[in-house]
């Protein structure tokens, strides 16, 4: 995982790994997939994002993009594209931020498309596309004249799409997020995934903001840094209690997830609330636990504080926005 943050990384291993163990298939159902609930897959979620938050990130891009096709009314293009993506052997991200939660201050779509005959154009961008330069799809958004939206699956090679090179963030560089730029990209209607229609994000199950998966993810990546104070804390008493009341909160989130990912009422905003806040203080219990060795380049305890921050931004409801504000003013509630 240390080699994610280099500014070139891209986990190939891990998400072909990921392939042989099966995993894509979780999230389709027979005759493609295993169909796992949603249950089982947050608790696999759990464990992949303890191990690899960047690899479990991409795989999230991955499996959003795979779960719309799936939910797709569109036969042809399931049939034609979910064999292989299922499989591992082509991969297709997601590329739909700006309909749901980055630039809707701008007043203006991001990315438009126009009727041309029976095809569509597309014209402008996504900011957020992860791992654009190593799929054979994106799965993006486009606004048409009328206001309403499509949701479309666009080959990589396709002529006018351009791939520049990827930001350099915080944590996560290994992710390769950037944004994708469309001119004049010019497909046919049998690549439409949803919609024209208005709202078409709204049955988005695979990438809805406020969603259970950065909540998951969130705990994952919690999990790890509390289980490394639990291992110091077996020969330095002093980090005992802190050890055992970050598993005991921890515990408690993970269970609160377990109930809403079977279906039980529970809000989410308030369990991304607490996850983005126990995130946050667990990996920075951590670093000070591993003292001055957690702050040098490479220590996992200093990259966990690096991507803890990731979840004050992905994907984050306002509600949890406020409510995470309220708390670092000490506000409250």
């Amino acid at each position: 995982e240390a080699s994610a943050s280099a500014p070139d990384a891209w986990p190939a291993a891990g998400l072909a790994a990921c392939a042989e163990r099966g995993i894509y298939e979780w999230f389709a159902p027979p005759p493609w997939g295993q169909g796992w609930s949603g249950a089982a897959i947050a608790e696999g979620y759990l464990h992949l994002a303890a191990a690899s938050l960047t690899t479990t990130f991409i795989l999230t891009q991955i499996t959003g993009a795979l779960r719309r096709i799936v939910e797709s009314d569109r036969p042809e293009l399931r049939d034609r594209v979910l064999p292989d993506l299922v499989q591992g052997k082509r991969l297709a991200t997601l590329g739909i931020s700006h309909l749901t939660t980055s630039r809707q201050h701008l007043g203006r779509p991001a990315l438009t498309a126009t009727r041309g005959g029976d095809d569509f154009v597309l014209q402008g961008m996504s900011p957020w596309v992860t791992g654009a330069p190593h799929v054979d799809f994106v799965l993006t958004g486009a606004v048409l004249e009328d206001g309403q939206q499509l949701l479309i699956l666009v080959p990589t090679d396709t002529a006018g799409l351009t791939i520049p090179p990827a930001e350099q963030l915080v944590a996560l560089t290994g992710s390769q997020t950037g944004r994708v730029e469309f001119d004049q990209v010019r497909l046919s209607a049998e690549w439409v995934v949803a919609g024209p229609g208005p709202d078409v994000m709204q049955k988005a199950a695979g990438a809805r903001t406020g969603g259970l998966q950065t909540s998951t993810l969130a705990l994952g990546l919690a999990s790890a840094a509390i289980g490394f104070i639990k291992q110091q804390s077996t020969r330095r008493a002093d980090l005992i209690h802190p050890a055992e009341q970050l598993q005991s909160s921890w515990e408690a989130l993970a269970e609160t997830l377990r109930v809403a990912a079977d279906g039980g009422d529970i809000s989410k905003n308030e369990l991304r609330t607490q996850a983005n806040s126990l995130v946050l203080r667990a990996t920075q219990a951590a670093l000070s636990a591993a003292k001055g060795a957690g702050f040098l380049e490479g220590h996992p305890a200093g990259r966990w504080c690096r991507e803890a921050l990731f979840f004050l931004v992905w994907s984050c409801p306002q509600p949890v926005v406020d409510a995470n504000l309220c708390e670092f003013a000490g506000i409250e509630t």
